[in-house]
């Protein structure tokens, strides 16, 4: 902290707030950027502004140009120090944030701050990007990006009506922060309004504390199917049989059944320009008997 403090007081002594001033910043205009929310970062990609950004957070991954980027830290654990460092013109970020102190920490530098909405349903995230396409004067583009994600759902909606069941489905997710797996799906959140939207049922996973698994919730739930996220499935060694030894995963009717899939955990936790390809996936998994096109 005493580290922090001395940098903050420096920053301030040579730039003061007359580098950045108050006054309202133009995203119409080349920017230094740095974004600590992993949806507004796809978002700006895809609106053509990706240029723009000079760091993210450790989450944003999407799409693979995110990953070259100079990355700030985990976004609910950030260092103002390493935002401060990157000499942007503009933070943006979406209130899912941390700590509380971080966002005080750089404005008392001088730094810009912009914060967008957060994209944890369908109409919510077309409404970031409206949001994000007038700031940076994209609306043409919004705009396209929205009718391509009303095309693809519609396909959805049309793919769903064929449908003769209901498979359960458990996400199961391997947090970086504190590395532990645990159980994304069942809280209604982005995951479980993609799974309803591919035509399943989120499994009832009953269980305290939520950012480790219990074997014996696992069990009780019994999901048909289990989604896997990236990072914890390979760091289980890449196959089926070796995530089957993730506590309580092997009594299921998803290990009995051999239905474990693989999963990008971006496509999974906010919607954004791909949900609607991304659903598709995701049907495409739990419903293998209605041949769902590749998007």
């Amino acid at each position: 902290m005493k580290k922090i403090s001395i940098l903050l007081s420096i920053t301030v002594a040579l730039f003061g707030c007359s580098r950045f001033g108050k006054k309202e910043i133009d995203g119409k205009k080349d920017l230094r950027i740095v974004c600590v929310s992993k949806h507004l970062t796809e978002m700006v990609f895809a609106l053509g502004k990706g240029y723009d950004i000079v760091a993210c957070d450790l989450t944003s991954t999407y799409p693979d140009s995110a990953k070259l980027l100079t990355t700030v830290g985990y976004h609910r654990a950030l260092n103002p120090e390493g935002i401060i460092a990157m000499k942007p013109d503009l933070v943006i970020h979406s209130n899912d944030i941390g700590p509380a102190s971080v966002i005080p920490q750089i404005e008392k530098v001088g730094l810009q701050v912009k914060t967008f909405g957060a994209a944890n349903t369908y109409d919510s995230a077309k409404l970031v990007l409206l949001e994000l396409g007038k700031f940076f004067g994209a609306e043409t583009k919004a705009d396209s990006l929205i009718t391509k994600m009303d095309r693809d759902m519609m396909l959805v909606k049309e793919i769903r009506s064929k449908q003769t069941d209901t498979p359960s489905v458990m996400i199961i997710h391997y947090g970086q922060a504190n590395n532990n797996f645990f159980v994304m799906s069942g809280r209604n959140g982005a995951g479980d309004r993609m799974i309803k939207a591919a035509g399943g049922k989120s499994a009832v996973y009953d269980a305290k504390g939520a950012r480790q698994l219990s074997a014996e919730a696992i069990a009780a739930a019994n999901p048909d199917i289990i989604i896997a996220t990236n990072f914890g499935f390979d760091k289980m060694g890449g196959t089926v049989d070796k995530f089957k030894t993730v506590a309580g995963v092997a009594l299921t009717n998803a290990a009995k059944n051999n239905r474990i899939y693989r999963f990008e955990e971006h496509d999974l936790v906010y919607f954004g320009p791909r949900s609607g390809e991304n659903v598709l996936k995701l049907m495409g998994l739990i419903h293998p008997e209605l041949n769902v096109p590749k998007p």
